[in-house]
């Protein structure tokens, strides 16, 4: 099982910088997602820009989520020239 999430941070360009309970931090690429069901409103910047930590995972105000496997195994570690 892979760690749970600790922070999310939104970033430009639809993506989030994730800090994993672990002390990983890795940029999350959400930009593919925004073409699919409930994560096409992620578009609006603020309900991206709404992105919070509920239940180890990361969810917006518009209740969408991702499963916290996803955010970890689909993520990068954080460089500064990865934003």
């Amino acid at each position: 099982m892979n760690p749970r999430v600790q922070k999310v941070k939104p970033l430009d360009n639809f993506k989030l910088l994730v800090v994993f309970e672990n002390g990983e931090e890795r940029i999350f690429d959400v930009a593919p997602y925004l073409d699919k069901g409930v994560f096409t409103e992620l578009r609006a910047l603020n309900v991206f820009n709404s992105a919070h930590v509920a239940g180890g995972t990361v969810q917006w105000g518009n209740e969408a989520d991702l499963c916290p496997d996803t955010l970890f195994e689909d993520s990068v570690p954080y460089k500064k020239q990865t934003i």
